[in-house]
């Protein structure tokens, strides 16, 4: 899976932008708050639907215009696809080779991109809400099922708080939420399950590796349903069955609060090294670590489901490793999956570089290819 094209109308700082992208690796360089990031956020948008930086997606139209476009030619299998986002204030619509897709969430999954930038450490340091957005995102990559569970549980969760904040008199529709809730809760859960077994065993050999076997790096899924267990198989009859009766257990809890205190929703991931719980002693740079060897293990996991690799991004991020580190990251991975980095320079990399890799200069908002 590569990116030949992107094109960009309006989109952040740039009126009209067209570039051609090696099939390897390719590099932005230039200093901060010239544009490169941007470029990667449009191309995280054709896979994502979204930003990865905002909510809102009119803070991607450039200042002063209603509309903004995102093109872009990719190769998925040795086919080409044409994948296109208009996006004006107040609404987005998407297609596929001009097709137009129904919902966002049929145009998500039609490529694949693994971004690792800085703000990733909060995977490890920040709340648990960021690390059910990492599982969300990743899961609807590869599995659009998983998307429709996850938006109907959402939208049935949001129904279920309005009616708690109204009252006890409101049991009976509760009630036919509650059975709503634990079925696509359940099947959230059970693919958030075979997702994150999968990723532990790559996490922890892709962490093994680059820390030299120093630690032993593990998590743990905290569900927030008594007797629903992350280790072993699940059914999802027994998942249902539990969690409708966690939900009758907190049902007075959840009246008081005006809210929903059990589900996927409420659930965390864990990381611990060494058996030791990681937010408790680990050092920035172990936390670091954790992060890549998350990202990392994303390329694999995507590899294994789809069958290909997808294209990797790295925002900003070698100026937060050493010289050797710097190398090895982005030589070994631009040999295997096509790489796109935005740096602030090339430090020793740049004698390193191999024949099939593109620069790009950005002063200003004006990227120009240096070969």
């Amino acid at each position: 899976m590569r990116i030949e094209t992107l094109t960009l109308s309006n989109f952040r700082n740039y009126s009209q932008l067209q570039l051609d992208f090696a099939k390897s690796l390719n590099v932005f360089v230039g200093e901060n708050a010239q544009g490169k990031t941007n470029a990667l956020e449009a191309i995280y948008f054709l896979a994502m639907g979204k930003s990865h930086r905002t909510h809102k997606d009119s803070d991607c139209i450039m200042w002063g215009q209603d509309h903004a476009d995102i093109r872009s030619n990719i190769v998925v299998r040795d086919r080409p696809r044409e994948l296109h986002i208009a996006l004006r204030v107040g609404s987005k619509k998407a297609s596929v080779n001009g097709v137009n897709q129904a919902k966002m969430t049929d145009f998500v999954g039609h490529f694949q991109v693994v971004l690792f930038a800085p703000e990733d450490l909060q995977l490890v340091k920040g709340g648990p809400g960021g690390r059910r957005r990492f599982i969300d995102m990743e899961l609807g990559q590869t599995h659009p099922k998983y998307l429709y569970h996850l938006s109907q549980y959402q939208r049935v969760l949001q129904q279920r708080n309005v009616l708690l904040k109204q009252g006890p008199h409101q049991s009976d529709v509760i009630d036919i939420l509650d059975e709503q809730l634990a079925e696509h809760g359940s099947e959230v859960l059970l693919r958030r399950f075979r997702f994150l077994e999968q990723m532990k065993v790559l996490a922890a050999d892709i962490y093994n590796s680059i820390a030299d076997g120093r630690e032993t790096f593990t998590f743990q899924y905290e569900c927030s349903i008594p007797g629903v267990e992350f280790e072993g198989e699940q059914e999802k009859p027994l998942i249902v069955e539990q969690f409708l009766k966690a939900l009758a257990q907190k049902r007075n809890t959840d009246l008081h609060n005006g809210h929903t205190t059990v589900g996927p929703h409420r659930d965390d991931l864990v990381f611990y090294l060494n058996e030791q719980p990681v937010q408790s002693f680990a050092s920035q740079g172990q936390q670091r670590t954790i992060a890549l060897a998350l990202r990392l293990a994303e390329i694999d996991f995507i590899r294994q489901e789809v069958g290909e690799y997808p294209v990797l991004l790295l925002d900003d991020v070698l100026s937060e490793l050493d010289d050797t580190r710097q190398k090895n990251l982005v030589l070994n991975m631009s040999e295997k999956v096509q790489t796109i980095v935005t740096t602030t320079s090339l430090f020793q990399l740049r004698d390193k570089l191999h024949d099939d890799v593109r620069l790009f200069q950005v002063r200003s908002g004006i990227i120009q290819n240096e070969g």
